[in-house]
């Protein structure tokens, strides 16, 4: 009897021990000091406060579940959506309920769908590929989505050819690489802000700064910035070279690739489908979905856009998910989770908890934040109408940000917002000269000179 009573209580201290190491549990950004949303509207570049808290509120777990709630607001200020976008970043008020113990699914796989198919740490959505515009056989044209008829079978039906929302709907993406959906802010890619692209291909970010979750590092492994709607992890676009944690850090490569095709009637399996537009300049391949292929072994990862690894979190390894972008850091197809789900799709949207929990007192990484301090990026440099302040990796905490002249007059102050990895000073009223940053307090922090030039 003893030894049955000693057995179950290391059992429960057990679990209790795992609960608070869980990263399903520890890695979501909780929102400690009432950070709000901020946003832009088209026309005028000073971010508009809004009334809604940013990143998440709470977390609370049991013994097989995590439960986050999220308003759905990032730190990072968001809009505007300049392709006609009438919706705004709102307040999302959910509750979601990921697996704290994910497992594979050994059957037929799941397909993506549309809506939210997994959440970041910040609490905003991530969506797949599509956008709700497919190819109509019956009108040989466009359905769904503004100024379309609407598409047999609604909006998100299976179709035979599915429009890709990156390259479609890129003029409505922010300089964070997002849009909202009937208020309903999220990612369909990786999200990093356009202008810190090797290649940027939008200058949404020229009159609109703002950051993204996080930064490429080509150094080091990227961060665990979400989890998938089965519960696995979803990590940036770099990792370790080979799956057992060893080698250099590399980009993590899709094994996708556009197909070899000119007319559109064959699926990627070559099954004959209903027929979709010729490639041409409107219709360029990769406009679909289904002009991409999948080649096993091609890249780093399988058909869901992911592999079983080991990675920073998970030293004993776990299947995880990577936001994946070409050579230039723009965006691969299949984006970060898709167009199959590896695992038992489990996560669900609930409207209240109903079995006992433990809240998670978040516990942000003051060293995590020091290190990112002591690598900073400042530009432009030199400067004339602004100088971006940007650090390596996501602020854990709020860190202050303060512009002196050479006299040690205090210019300017500002911060990097907890959940984000930027800030910014306006310097068109400044006269031309050298200047210092600094960025933290005290023994934490670092100063960089910056010349602005008229």
């Amino acid at each position: 009897m003893n030894k049955l009573i000693l057995s179950g209580t290391l059992s429960l201290c057990s679990l209790f021990a795992f609960s608070q190491t869980n990263p399903a549990i520890i890695t979501w950004l909780q929102n400690t000091t009432g950070i709000v949303g901020r946003h832009y509207v088209n026309g005028n570049s000073t971010p508009i406060t809004d009334a809604v808290e940013a990143n998440i509120q709470t977390v609370q777990y049991s013994a097989n579940s995590v439960y986050v709630s999220t308003h759905g607001i990032p730190a990072y200020i968001t809009g505007p959506f300049n392709d006609g976008n009438p919706s705004l970043a709102t307040d999302q008020n959910a509750i979601f309920k990921f697996p704290l113990n994910p497992t594979q699914n050994s059957g037929t796989p799941t397909a993506t769908t549309g809506g939210n198919i997994g959440l970041f740490i910040n609490g905003v959505a991530l969506f797949d590929y599509r956008d709700g515009v497919a190819w109509s056989s019956t009108t040989n044209a466009l359905c769904g989505g503004p100024g379309n008829p609407p598409c047999a079978g609604g909006p998100m039906a299976v179709n035979a050819w599915n429009r890709d929302a990156i390259p479609a709907e890129k003029a409505g993406f922010d300089c964070s690489k997002a849009h909202p959906a009937m208020g309903n802010y999220h990612h369909h890619q990786n999200p990093s802000a356009f202008n810190l692209d090797l290649t940027v291909i939008s200058t949404i970010c020229d009159l609109y700064p703002s950051d993204g979750l996080y930064t490429i590092n080509v150094n080091q492994h990227s961060p665990l910035i979400g989890f998938a709607a089965d519960g696995f992890p979803i990590y940036g676009a770099y990792g370790f070279t080979n799956s057992d944690g060893t080698g250099a850090i590399k980009r993590m490569e899709s094994s996708y690739s556009l197909r070899n095709i000119t007319t559109r009637t064959t699926s990627p399996t070559g099954a004959t489908v209903t027929s979709g537009p010729n490639v041409n300049t409107t219709y360029f391949l990769g406009y679909f979905r289904e002009d991409y292929e999948y080649i096993a072994a091609s890249g780093d990862l399988d058909e869901h856009n992911g592999r079983f690894c080991i990675t920073p979190e998970y030293p004993n390894g776990t299947y995880a998910y990577f936001c994946t972008v070409d050579a230039n850091h723009n965006s691969a197809y299949p984006y970060a989770v898709g167009p199959t789900f590896y695992g038992n799709v489990t996560a669900a949207k609930v409207t209240s908890i109903s079995e006992s929990v433990t809240t998670y007192a978040a516990t942000n990484s003051i060293s995590e934040t020091e290190n990112s301090i002591n690598q900073i990026t400042i530009y432009p440099n030199p400067s004339s109408d602004f100088i971006a302040v940007q650090m390596n990796a996501l602020a854990k905490e709020t860190v202050e940000v303060n512009l002196f002249d050479l006299s040690g007059k205090l210019i300017q102050t500002t911060s990097i917002l907890q959940g984000s990895t930027i800030a910014y000073f306006d310097t068109q009223k400044l006269y031309s000269g050298e200047y210092v940053i600094k960025i933290g307090k005290g023994n934490s922090s670092v100063t960089k000179t910056v010349t602005i030039a008229k």
